[in-house]
């Protein structure tokens, strides 16, 4: 029998049946909810009178919709007020335990999944919302679901999903100075593309992988959806288990030796095959950014904006002078020196804590220019809480930043938190698409450290200039 890889392995072991045409039945671990995605599935149950049977798998938080102001609470953002006391009604209804506004375990879900020990190598995670794969930094599967998925699971504690096909993507190479996981991952995107990983699960590995810390692992997956992927998953290993040690929700005592011998064994085989294999070599890369209105649009700060009149493809051509355009950009032009308007810092790609101080690093000594507001908002309370303790919110207020509460903010635009129209935002979030931010809102996409030195300096710049 050939070997399996990490994959397979925590796949067949929650495979409850197969119902036929690459189908499978699997048995969800644990079920995270958040407010926009929830409602439907709550409302549906009722209507059907079907009740939540496993209550105890699944928790809650409000993290989308909801104000990042400072002292904020239900009624601060107006727009969201229905959907918060859906979920606290919702979730008081049905015995669902809730990290709701004014809890201090509150955040954004693929932040608090993590850092509170509800994710564990090995088990399958289920949230409405796609960057759920974020779980994969912990060897875990984390599969993002529709509203119909989220009341099958609630209903059931289990999904009717097809069986993802193998990539494993190989980072060869050490990273240079100033490069982190977010430029890993951006610069696999400009690599391979968007597509590259449709219909698969990426396992990530390689040199340049298992020298991130576990809060980089975490951004690397959280990006998979980018991607094209299913999900994406990192085996765990010492560095894991030592985060996960202690975290509320963990297993504890001889629970947690029993444990941690387990996920000794969450490796994929040395003779295991993939559908498919990719690698490239991280050595040379630069700091990233993206110039367009895809993830796979992205070039060294170091680079020239793409040239459109050089490009033989018709379709290539159209779409790029369309994405200039709508991104106000000049071909052929460098990208660094681009004028900015704002700089976000959050989202559950990069608002923890280590993505903190990597920003307040450069920040440290220097404020934002003044032509540009500059928002810093955790991605959990506990990261606000953490972050304040070490003096990293003086930092930022001292160097003209906004410093906020947790929440989703200016990702996802459904709060008060919006790039005003062409107006020009370096974001450490992880879409760029058009109005993504805003209407109009024209978005970069970056590291922490290189949205800070893109505040300091009022335009985008290479971080190694200022580190």
């Amino acid at each position: 029998m050939s070997g399996r890889t990490l994959f397979e392995k925590i796949w067949d072991s929650h495979r409850i049946r197969s119902m036929g045409e690459g189908r499978d039945l699997i048995f969800v671990d644990r079920h995270i909810l958040q407010e926009t995605t929830s409602a439907t599935a709550f409302r549906g149950l009722a209507e059907a009178a079907r009740p939540v049977p496993f209550p105890a798998l699944t928790c809650a938080t409000q993290d989308h919709i909801v104000s990042t102001e400072l002292n904020r609470d239900a009624d601060s953002n107006p727009t969201g007020r229905e959907l918060i006391g859906l979920m606290a009604r919702n979730a008081a209804a049905h015995g669902i335990r809730l990290f709701g506004l004014g809890d201090t375990r509150q955040g954004i879900v693929h932040v608090i999944g993590p850092e509170l020990g509800l994710v564990l190598p090995g088990t399958i995670v289920a949230c409405g919302d796609s960057h759920t794969s974020t779980a994969g930094g912990l060897g875990a599967l984390g599969i993002g679901v529709g509203t119909s998925e989220v009341e099958h699971v609630l209903a059931t504690q289990t999904l009717v999903l097809p069986r993802p096909k193998t990539l494993r993507i190989n980072f060869e190479g050490q990273a240079g100075p100033g490069i982190t996981a977010k430029d890993l991952i951006l610069h696999a995107l400009g690599t391979f593309g968007i597509a590259v990983g449709t219909g698969h699960a990426i396992e990530y590995t390689g040199p340049a992988i298992r020298a991130l810390s576990v809060e980089g692992r975490l951004t690397v997956c959280n990006m998979s959806i980018e991607l094209g992927g299913r999900l994406g998953l990192i085996a765990p290993d010492e560095a894991t288990f030592a985060y996960i040690k202690d975290r509320a929700f963990a297993p504890k005592g001889a629970m947690w030796d029993r444990a941690v011998d387990s996920w000794k064994q969450l490796h994929t085989d040395a003779d295991a095959q993939f559908d498919r294999e990719l690698s490239f070599d991280v050595s040379q890369a630069a700091p990233q950014i993206t110039w367009g209105t895809t993830q796979q649009d992205v070039i060294g700060v170091d680079q020239p904006l793409p040239d459109p009149h050089t490009m033989a493809d018709r379709d290539l051509r159209e779409r790029t002078e369309s994405m200039l355009s709508y991104m106000g950009l000049t071909p052929g032009r460098p990208i660094a020196g681009t004028p900015i308007d704002m700089v976000f810092i959050g989202s559950c790609t990069n608002a923890r804590l280590s993505d903190l101080e990597a920003a307040a690093s450069i920040v440290r000594g220097r404020h934002v220019a003044r032509h540009v507001r500059a928002l810093v908002v955790p991605g959990s309370t506990s990261v606000k809480k953490a972050a304040e303790d070490k003096g990293l919110d003086r930092i930022f207020i001292d160097a003209g930043f906004e410093w906020r509460s947790a929440g989703c903010s200016m990702c996802v635009s459904i709060n008060e938190d919006i790039v005003p129209p062409n107006a020009r935002c370096v974001a450490t979030s992880n879409r760029n698409f058009e109005n993504r931010q805003g209407p109009r809102a024209r978005t970069h996409l970056s590291s922490p450290a290189m949205a800070a030195a893109a505040a300091v300096a009022g335009m985008i710049t290479d971080v190694r200039r200022l580190a």
